[in-house]
């Protein structure tokens, strides 16, 4: 993203911290392309028939993020994170409502590496990702939020650490244990 779509997206995010309502509506013309972005790498894996595409998660999240209060809007990345925690919870519940099927004692495969869940039914999936990082979270919340914003914000170490305000070194730490812990997690028997 060039230097002056950054600044301007902080700008625009200060004009926001500040109660100028305009500054939502402005703010989506920067941000849309990446929340598009960010929406396809969620959906990517999702089934061929998913009734949710990425231009309706994307509105749908960015309606959900402009009508939030008392968040202070730090820069570009915090908001990058914090709509792909709320992209993950709006597909969380879409896969809730549609889930069909008891997971039972069918393993599921994850790749945390390139961002793919190969299973027919991805739904009843989602849903043990989300129950697995819930879990995560309560343990390390700091990991829990790596985890987060990689798998389903598609955001780089540098991202995130910008976001989180940690070094990319501690970013790489924390996803590689993040990583082994879901590994081992995920493929309990």
């Amino acid at each position: 993203m060039p230097d002056k779509n950054v600044s301007d997206i902080t700008r625009i995010l200060q004009e926001w911290n500040a109660g100028d309502e305009s500054a939502k509506e402005h703010l989506l013309a920067f941000v849309y392309d990446e929340l598009r972005r960010q929406a396809r790498i969620m959906m990517s894996s999702e089934r061929v028939n998913h009734t949710l595409q990425p231009t309706a998660l994307v509105h749908e999240a960015f309606l959900k993020l402009s009508r939030q209060t008392g968040i202070e809007w730090k820069n570009r990345s915090h908001f990058y994170g914090i709509a792909s925690r709320l992209m993950r919870q709006i597909l969380i519940d879409h896969a809730r409502l549609h889930a069909t099927e008891k997971r039972g004692n069918r393993p599921i495969h994850f790749s945390l590496d390139d961002v793919q869940i190969p299973v027919p039914e991805r739904a009843d999936s989602l849903l043990v990702l989300n129950d697995v990082l819930d879990r995560l979270e309560a343990m390390d919340e700091q990991q829990a939020k790596i985890v987060e914003m990689r798998f389903f914000g598609g955001m780089s170490n540098a991202e995130i650490a910008e976001c989180m305000d940690i070094s990319e070194r501690t970013v790489g730490r924390d996803w590689q244990a993040a990583r082994l812990w879901l590994y081992r997690e995920l493929n309990r028997t």
